[in-house]
């Protein structure tokens, strides 16, 4: 096979590997001749189309010819353009599939903590509050991670250093003391010890009031200029207490409706939207079916696609939440004087996707059919289970960052293109091509690329679910392996 039309509606193929020009295909019963080189993932024309002609794919437009193209020429983003344009008035036209509960409970092991929430590891976090203590922060994991063998319920300790908490303003403010607060919540930390300058705006005792009831054995406060001598040393005591406290956690069963999993996608490419994110949306509706949580962010790349999820939504006041998430980010990119659809990515365009309604119909599939149970604000943290939208932008650090802090044990991150980066949960690689699954090993952890290749999807989807539940039972992502856990910090404002 050398081209697939997804959808029936198309009148577009993608070439499935690299085409030369003068070949012949046939799609559906009708006979096409290549008329230039069609790289992987990239479309051709199934009909002669005028100037002006909207280029279907996935059943929908994804933007029109700015020039004549003949059937089996090449569309890219040379001569294809968006359709979209501003702010858009919107009405709630529900089509609603409820997906059927699951008769057979699925579980993992994982650790229960005393809230009732559960873990998919067991380590202990190291939180500046601001990017001053980053060095304590480091040199106080660095120590302990000497001592790790002593604590052997301990699976890893992490710093997370951070560039904020100080010399901000208004929303970036809130934005920094809220991700470092739902850090502070994670059922993936067995502790966590907060370090603290003293003179920075995110000041301890209004952190530790946002933060909220916490048990005091397993997290800590330290607050390094109000310590007398040394500060490191005093710190690797209070990770010691955290440690010796979570000594007797053992991983146990935990049904998968507990499971809280991020929908990401990065450096996507033509075949995103075939392969790697439908497999995503499929377990997506798996999880929901278990009575567990998904959670799709991107705002950006929810444009051009949008209604769908609107439609989708259980109730119209969930409705009127996804719109404002749509038209909040429009505003914001208009507030600074930026294009709404300045996308996609040279490496996208690169690997085959030339508009921003390309690329949203293809990461929205992400989300399965699922209804949209709720939305939520940047920095806010997971209440409903079920489908979740999450306000984030589309800048993979920052999204996964955000996915994370609401509440996800783990973040599925689609690539076409590769990527090594790891947020501080597991982060798992999911390549929609097997060339790049081939050539990076050490960082793609699950190759979708099989299904262009005849592998039947229902086959991958189950192997997909059982690496999932090994990943939440403790197996190690690639980016786990090779120590990559960084966080990211929406800032959108000015800095002192």
């Amino acid at each position: 096979m050398k081209f697939i039309k997804i959808n029936a509606a198309d009148n577009v193929a993608v070439a499935i590997h690299d085409v030369e020009a003068g070949v012949s295909f046939d799609i559906n019963g009708v006979s096409v001749i290549t008329e230039t080189p069609v790289p992987a993932g990239h479309k051709v024309a199934l009909e002669d189309m005028p100037e002006g002609t909207d280029i279907i794919k996935y059943g929908f437009p994804i933007g029109h010819l700015l020039a004549p193209v003949n059937k089996g020429g090449l569309i890219d983003h040379t001569n294809l353009k968006t359709n979209l344009d501003g702010l858009l008035e919107y009405s709630y036209r529900p089509e609603l599939t409820e997906i059927a509960p699951s008769q057979s409970q699925a579980y993992f092991k994982g650790y229960k903590r005393k809230n009732g929430d559960a873990g998919v590891r067991n380590e202990l976090w190291i939180i500046p509050t601001v990017g001053c203590v980053n060095g304590v922060a480091q040199s106080i994991q660095k120590l302990f991670e000497k001592e790790l063998d002593q604590y052997p319920s301990i699976e890893k300790v992490i710093a997370f250093p951070h560039n904020y908490g100080c010399s901000q303003l208004g929303g970036d403010h809130e934005n920094t003391r809220n991700i470092l607060a739902d850090m502070v919540h994670h059922p993936n930390a067995a502790g966590v010890l907060v370090v603290a300058l003293g003179c920075e705006n995110n000041q301890l005792a209004a952190f530790r009031e946002l933060v909220g009831p916490v048990d005091g054995t397993r997290v800590k406060f330290m607050e390094s200029q109000k310590i007398q001598g040394d500060e490191v040393e005093y710190g690797l005591n209070l990770l010691r207490e955290i440690a010796e406290a979570a000594k007797d956690d053992r991983r146990e069963d935990v049904p998968v409706s507990e499971l809280k999993v991020g929908l990401k996608c990065g450096g996507s490419d033509g075949f995103s939207g075939i392969t790697a994110n439908p497999l995503l949306g499929r377990f997506s509706d798996w999880v929901v079916a278990q009575g567990g949580t998904t959670v799709l962010t991107e705002v950006p790349e929810m444009f051009g696609a949008e209604t769908i999820l609107m439609a989708r939504c259980q109730n119209e006041q969930t409705f009127d939440k996804t719109v404002h998430l749509i038209n909040d980010f429009k505003a914001y990119f208009m507030k600074n004087e930026q294009p709404v659809y300045e996308n996609p990515s040279p490496g996208n365009k690169a690997g085959g996707i030339s508009t921003l309604e390309e690329k949203s119909l293809g990461c929205t599939q992400k989300s399965g059919n699922s209804i949209v149970r709720d939305v939520l604000l940047y920095g806010e943290r997971l209440k409903n289970k079920g489908l979740n939208l999450l306000s984030a932008p589309g800048n993979d650090l920052v999204a996964s960052t955000a996915l994370a802090a609401a509440g996800c044990q783990i973040v599925l991150f689609t690539t076409g293109r590769g990527t090594p980066f790891g947020t501080f949960v597991p982060t798992a690689k999911i390549s929609t091509n097997s060339t790049l699954a081939s050539k990076k090993p050490l960082w793609i952890d699950f190759n979708a690329g099989v299904i262009v290749e005849g592998t039947p999807a229902e086959e991958v989807d189950k192997s997909f679910i059982d690496f999932v539940i090994r990943v939440a039972s403790g197996e190690k992502v690639n980016n786990e392996k090779s120590g990559y856990s960084e966080i990211a910090i929406f800032k959108s404002g000015v800095t002192l």
